[in-house]
């Protein structure tokens, strides 16, 4: 064969992405490592390193230690376990491999997820001499949660156990009991020794009994084309391809299904319908294209497409939905906090999504199901989501590449989390459905969202800060001023002061001594309105009498009311405000024609002078009494 026929031949080849499975110690580094040596894809360097290194750091004794040949992180050498994902890419004649080896402790969940999230095969290593334990099942059950249609059973370490058929058929008993209760359609059971390279790359003649193929001659013919979704077109627009103004193309790579040229398709959201003009990759044009091929698409109608759009048969729609239910694999070291409103990337798609309900947390190891309020570093569980815009996806046992998604955290920016998609939502199950119970509370002028859950959302308790003092005193530069630093800080705040609220809450009103007091209520009631939504409420006014001021107090709530007095003389008061006081028509003016009742207990005394350090004062005042900020 010659070398163009051979690079042909090599290019043509398919892919099979595959991961090792088990625990600590069964030997998944070392199968990897026995692969790529008995198949003779090491090179000579690589050969020599690994030779040295089995001496100085391995763990084989005198043999040699494959598994250095993926464990190359220093801790992984020194305990002799896999940390972190590794990925090999090698090939044979009759296929290209990436083979990812994963952890197998417990606290590396979110490691193996990610290795397993591309893989179309997992071997699942089981130490001949334990036999089926726990993290065999938890890691079968993650193989199931991704999707993975087929399952290699590798009981390891047979040369331990003298190669006996009986252990071998018992662990694949206890395994089969174990397994009919998830989703793998394609379960294959192999007996090797990865050490010593029995039944890994060549048959071995000392286990005569069993009569299947060796891992390699496996890996090399198992079926893997079937499992893509050709039915569904699922096209998500990834990138506009304009080079000029007279060529407008759409790329990506498809999803699922088949596009052809000359057929018609529909654009969501917009739901316009054109047809295919042309196919374009690299090569030259296509008259149809498949998954996993990446083409640039042109319609014949102009139509406004951008990324995160997608083309779809008309007669083959994915769920079009803001709600929807999925497996949530939490991958953060902070604990999930609801409340949150994470950022959500689903196929070419990003937008916002909240975590509305967490039905339950699974338990990996033994399948149980309890019922939780928020998931933990490499915790699963089923929960419900509700995004801004509505995504177009497929359950994912139907459509792995429109059925997954990831959560990034706003701040961060960190991926907290994976999610596959079980199915949209009832009506009946829809999160702002309205239980009896809901309704008891609606009837009852009752809110459906409780304290602490505004002072989780808000970092902050509702609270009125009410500023009295003369005309002229100062008060309002300071609630403002306070108003904006609150703000810059982060609290949720409203300020209410006397020319807004009589502009028009209480445009009716004049200041004789009842209409004052009827305003003072009117401003009162809303404070309280917003104190129990937890918003922290400003309040600048006057409000000269004691006996107003504990009538406002007690409709706000003792607890919530906190005064502060700004503490000016008249003297300084007219010399701030000449033309009010000055004004002989003006009736009315507190401390001219009425009395001001300086108050006795308010929380702090406020220096007019020092109106520009006021505000600090303030803020460490609520800080102190734990309003603002709570944490």
């Amino acid at each position: 064969m010659d070398i163009k026929a051979f690079l042909d031949q090599d290019e043509k080849k398919d892919l099979l992405r595959l991961l090792t499975a088990g625990s600590v110690d069964d030997g998944k580094s070392t199968l990897i490592g026995r692969l790529l040596f008995d198949s003779k894809r090491l090179y000579e360097d690589q050969l020599a390193a690994l030779q040295r290194d089995s001496k100085r750091v391995g763990h084989a004794g005198e043999d040699i230690d494959y598994a250095l040949l993926l464990d190359g992180l220093k801790a992984e050498r020194e305990q002799g376990i896999t940390i972190d994902v590794a990925y090999r890419y090698f090939s044979t004649n009759r296929r290209k491999f990436i083979i990812a080896d994963t952890p197998g402790h417990e606290q590396y969940t979110r490691n193996m997820v990610t290795g397993a999230s591309t893989a179309n095969l997992a071997i699942i290593l089981i130490d001949a001499t334990k036999g089926v334990i726990t993290q065999t099942r938890r890691h079968t059950f993650l193989v199931s949660l991704l999707g993975i249609k087929h399952v290699v059973l590798a009981v390891n370490k047979m040369d331990l156990v003298d190669f006996d058929q009986k252990i071998f058929d018992d662990i694949c008993s206890d395994y089969k009991d174990f397994v009919t209760q998830l989703d793998i359609p394609d379960i294959n059971y192999i007996p090797i020794s990865a050490l010593k390279g029995d039944n890994v790359v060549d048959k071995t003649d000392k286990m005569e009994w069993y009569k299947g193929k060796s891992m390699l001659d496996f890996l090399e013919s198992v079926h893997i084309s079937s499992d893509r979704n050709f039915d569904d077109l699922r096209y998500p627009v990834q990138y506009v391809l304009r080079p000029d103004r007279d060529f407008r193309g759409f790329s990506t790579r498809i999803s699922s299904g088949v596009i052809r040229k000359g057929e018609e398709v529909m654009v969501l959201p917009s739901r316009k319908k054109s047809k295919v003009k042309s196919i374009i990759t690299y090569d030259g044009e296509l008259e149809e294209a498949f998954p996993p091929q990446a083409v640039t698409v042109t319609l014949e109608d102009e139509i406004d497409i951008s990324r995160g759009d997608m083309l779809v048969h008309p007669d083959n729609l994915p769920r079009i939905e803001r709600h929807f239910e999925t497996m949530l694999v939490w991958m953060d070291e902070k604990p999930m906090d609801p409340t949150t409103q994470f950022f959500i990337k689903h196929a070419n798609n990003n937008t916002k999504a909240r975590i509305d309900q967490v039905k339950y947390k699974v338990d990996v190891n033994n399948l149980q199901k309890s019922e939780i309020d928020h998931l933990e570093l490499n915790e699963i569980g089923r929960a419900v989501l509700t995004t801004n815009k509505p995504l177009f996806f497929d359950p994912y046992k139907k459509n792995k590449n429109t059925g997954a998604f990831v959560l990034i955290h706003p701040v961060t920016n960190n991926t907290v989390a994976v999610g596959m998609i079980i199915d949209k939502l009832s009506p009946d199950d829809l999160p702002s459905k309205i239980s009896d119970k809901h309704r008891d509370q609606i009837r009852k002028g009752e809110g459906l969202i409780a304290q602490k859950e505004y002072q989780k959302r808000y970092n902050q308790k509702g609270a009125t800060l009410w500023v009295t003092g003369l005309h002229g005193s100062g008060k309002n530069e300071f609630a403002f001023s306070l108003e904006k630093q609150l703000f810059d800080m982060g609290a949720t705040v409203v300020l209410l002061d006397g020319s807004s609220v009589r502009s028009g809450l209480s445009k009716e009103l004049d200041y004789s001594p009842t209409d004052r007091a009827e305003h003072l209520r009117r401003v009162a009631e809303v404070c309280r309105l917003l104190n129990d939504q937890g918003v922290i409420t400003i309040c600048s006014f006057i409000s000269p009498d004691e006996s107003i001021r504990t009538q406002v107090a007690e409709i706000i709530g003792e607890n919530q009311f906190h005064l502060f007095y700004m503490d000016a003389s008249l003297e300084f008061c007219r010399k701030n405000k000449p033309d009010l006081y000055e004004d002989e028509t003006i009736q009315y003016v507190p401390g001219v024609d009425i009395p001001f009742e300086a108050p006795v207990n308010a929380a702090l005394n406020l220096d007019p002078t020092q109106n520009g350090n006021n505000p600090e004062k303030v803020i460490e005042y609520i800080r102190e009494k734990k309003i603002f900020p709570l944490q």
